[in-house]
């Protein structure tokens, strides 16, 4: 959590950067980095925080640092991603089980934000733009 800066048009902002585990190798080896920011304006006359989420996504192919291939930006009043990889083994007990190798869930890192909000009274408004 920080300060916004003045380009933001926000009080505060949370930024959360994801890479996820790069697959495959040599040439064809790729990876995808998520940027995520809920920015926050405060009401304090009307005990409200109007929110706007905000997600980056980059491909990058090749080897590190990897070109760019795909972008995506997304802006809104709850943008939820969710991402995982994982394969099954076999278990103590001789039975299949899915192995997480990786997970992310956005609302992991925005909920904590939003419980504090409200538990202070507040009210928790998302918006497309502020």
């Amino acid at each position: 959590m920080r300060n916004a800066l003045p380009a933001e048009k926000a009080d505060l902002v949370a930024e959360w950067r994801v890479l996820e585990p790069a697959v495959g190798s040599g040439r064809s080896r790729s990876q995808v980095e998520r940027t995520f920011k809920t920015r926050m304006c405060l009401g304090p006359s009307q005990h409200e925080v109007r929110v706007c989420d905000e997600q980056l996504e980059l491909t990058r192919v090749g080897r590190p640092p990897g070109r760019i291939m795909s972008r995506q930006w997304g802006r809104g009043p709850r943008i939820i991603t969710v991402s995982w990889r994982g394969h099954y083994e076999r278990g103590p007990d001789g039975r299949r089980r899915w192995v997480d190798e990786f997970r992310f869930d956005s609302r992991h890192m925005r909920s904590p934000l939003q419980n504090a909000v409200v538990t202070a009274g507040w009210t928790w408004r998302g918006v497309s733009k502020l």
